[in-house]
This record gives C-alpha cells, structure tokens and sequence, in this order.
C-alpha cells in the first residue's frame, strides 16, 4: 500500500513538472515572437522614412492577403504546430540563418563595408533585409485576434489589426530614433537582440523529456532579482553614456 502511494505521489510530480516545463517552453516562444518584432522594429529604425513606409505597407499587405488562412485555423492546430518538436527545430534552423544575417550586418557595419563601393549587392542584401520571421509572427498574432473578437467580421477584424500593428511599430520606430539617436548604440541593441533571438532558437527545439534530475529547491527570487537589476542598471548608464557621448561630439 505505501509502495502504491510513493508510486502515486512520484506520478503525480512527474506530470507537475512536465506541466510546468510546458508551460515554461510556451513562455519561451511567446518572448522568441515578441523580440522578433522588436528586432525588427530596431532594424527599421536604420531605414529612411519612403523604405519604412514601403515595408509597412508590404506589412499591411500581407496581413490583408493572409487573413483567409488565418481564420481557418484552430487553437488546437496552432497548439500541434508549436509543441511539434519536428517543426520546432524547421523554426530554429530559420532563426539561426535570420541571426546569421542580422550579425553579418552588424559586421558589415562596423568593418566600414557602408564607406566603399566593395560588395554593393551584399550591402543592399544586408541592410534592407527586414527578416522574414516577422511575417510568421504577424500571421500568430492574427490567428489569436481571431480566436478573440469571435463576434467581428473577418475582414473587419484583419483591418483593425494591421492598423494597430501598423500604427505600433511607426510609433515605436519613432520612440526609438528619439530615445537612442545614436546609431552605433542601436546597431549594438539590434547585435544583442539577435544573439538572445538565436539562443531562443536553439531552446525552442528541446522537446521536454527530463533528462537530469529536477532539483526540489525553490526558486531564490532574490537572486534573480538582483540579477536583473544589475543588468537594467548597466544597462540605463551605457544607454546615458553613449546619449552624453553622442551630445558632446554634435
């Protein structure tokens, strides 16, 4: 009978942490779509206004052509799609070579390939390259506007949602020219948003088998609060640093 019960309680755990794992993966993947579209913003932060505009309405467009697809989908589909570990490790292979491209940017950049004429077809590849990840990203969001507002018409629906993203990244475009003027600062986020975007890529194609045992110690908040107060406060004196450093040498 108490071989029974531990046999009992051990399963019980067992599926805890299994849960707590998935839900821990499905947080990844939201933060994995949530930097492409930052990432994305920042690499159109580096365009001029008539480039952005164009690529926004490309945004629009695609939004407008997929939403048929979109509505066709299921909560059920969408989940398969993301817990597939086959289909999950496709995605990686694609972020990897969109943060490949991302950081031969930067590269570019830095090595000073922008002030001669050398490798004018790379350049233009690498700097108007806006990434297709985002594309996959706008068509999950537009599934679950779907899912939400049952009661719209489709299209009705697919219009108010290409506006409010429209709308979102002019305005965060707009934020982040303002807030970080410097272009080298920018160029250093994007560099560092790739990397993380990458490293997700990679943790993404873990399919949840337990492989170690899972320790029974509480998380200590306290550390990881620490932690990411360190890194916001680093991070706020290089941001003020390089805004001081950009004033003084205008």
């Amino acid at each position: 009978m108490l071989s029974f019960h531990l046999h009992y309680i051990s399963g019980k755990e067992k599926k805890t942490v299994k849960i707590k794992e998935e839900y821990s993966m499905e947080l990844i993947k939201q933060l994995l779509m949530g930097l492409i579209l930052i990432n994305a913003i920042i690499k159109l932060s580096f365009w001029k206004k008539r480039q952005i505009g164009i690529m926004l309405l490309i945004y629009t467009a695609f939004i407008l052509w997929i939403y048929p697809l979109s509505i066709k989908q299921s909560k059920t589909q969408i989940e398969n799609f993301l817990a597939d570990s086959v289909m999950m490790q496709n995605v990686s292979v694609l972020v990897t070579v969109e943060s490949g491209l991302f950081f031969a940017f930067c590269f570019a950049v830095l090595m000073g390939w922008y002030e001669n004429k050398k490798h004018q077809i790379l350049r233009l590849v690498l700097h108007y390259y806006p990434g297709v990840l985002l594309f996959l990203v706008l068509f999950y969001g537009l599934t679950q506007a779907a899912f939400t507002c049952t009661g719209f018409n489709f299209l009705t629906m697919a219009i108010l949602y290409a506006s409010t993203v429209i709308l979102s990244m002019v305005l965060a475009i707009i934020a982040i020219k303002k807030s970080l003027p410097d272009f080298d600062l920018r160029l250093e986020i994007h560099f560092i948003v790739s990397l993380i975007i990458c490293i997700l890529g990679l943790i993404i194609t873990v399919d949840g088998n337990i492989v170690y045992k899972t320790s029974n110690e509480t998380l200590n908040f306290r550390n990881i609060l620490l932690t990411a107060g360190l890194f916001l406060l680093f991070f706020l004196v290089g941001c003020i640093g390089n805004k001081i450093k950009w004033k003084l040498t205008q």
